[in-house]
C-alpha cells in the first residue's frame, strides 16, 4: 500500500516520502532563525562583533533563513526548504573548517584500550565525599541517601 499524492498545490501537506527534502531535518523550527537574527543585531552582539572579528558581521543570512523557513513550513515552498538546507549544509562547513584543517592532533578510530580502567588510589580518595560520587552511588545500588543537615551560614 503506497499513499498517493491528491494534489500537487503547494498549499496541500507533504504526504508520502517522496515529498520530503533530502536534509529535512537540518531545518530548525523557524523562530530560532528570528532568534539568531534579533541576536546578531543586539547591541551585545555588535559589540562583540567589533572586539572580535574588528568589524560587524553580516546579519542577513539568518533574516534570509527565517522568511526562508516560513516560507516552507507555512505554504510548503520545496525551493525555500532547498534553500534554507543549503544554508545550514555552508553555516555546517563553515563551523568544522578548522576541525578538518586541524593537522596537529592524530584523530582516532576507536577509544582507548584502557579507557575505562579504574581511577588511581589518590583521586578516588579526594572524590569519596563529593556530591558526584554520592550520586554515582545512589546510581549503583538504588538507595537515596539522606543529604546531611550542615549549615553553611556564617555570620560577619
Amino acid at each position: 500500500m503506497t499513499a498517493e499524492k491528491t494534489s500537487t498545490s503547494k498549499s496541500e501537506p507533504l504526504k508520502t516520502p517522496q515529498d520530503f527534502l533530502e536534509g529535512e531535518w537540518s531545518i530548525r523550527q523557524c523562530f530560532l532563525y528570528k532568534d539568531e537574527y534579533d541576536d546578531c543585531r543586539s547591541f551585545k552582539a555588535r559589540f562583540h562583533q567589533y572586539f572580535v572579528h574588528g568589524e560587524n558581521t553580516d546579519c542577513s543570512q539568518w533574516k534570509i533563513d527565517y522568511d526562508n523557513c516560513c516560507q516552507f513550513r507555512e505554504k510548503k515552498d520545496i525551493e525555500a526548504g532547498k534553500a534554507v538546507i543549503q544554508s545550514e549544509a555552508e553555516r555546517r562547513r563553515v563551523r568544522m573548517q578548522a576541525h578538518y584543517a586541524n593537522d596537529v592532533w592524530k584523530k582516532r578510530k576507536a577509544p582507548p584500550e584502557d579507557w575505562s580502567k579504574p581511577l588511581p588510589e589518590w583521586l578516588q580518595k579526594k572524590n569519596e565525599g563529593t556530591f558526584l560520587a554520592i550520586k554515582a552511588q545512589e546510581l549503583k545500588t538504588g538507595i537515596v541517601s539522606e543529604p546531611e543537615k550542615k549549615s553553611y551560614c556564617s555570620i560577619m
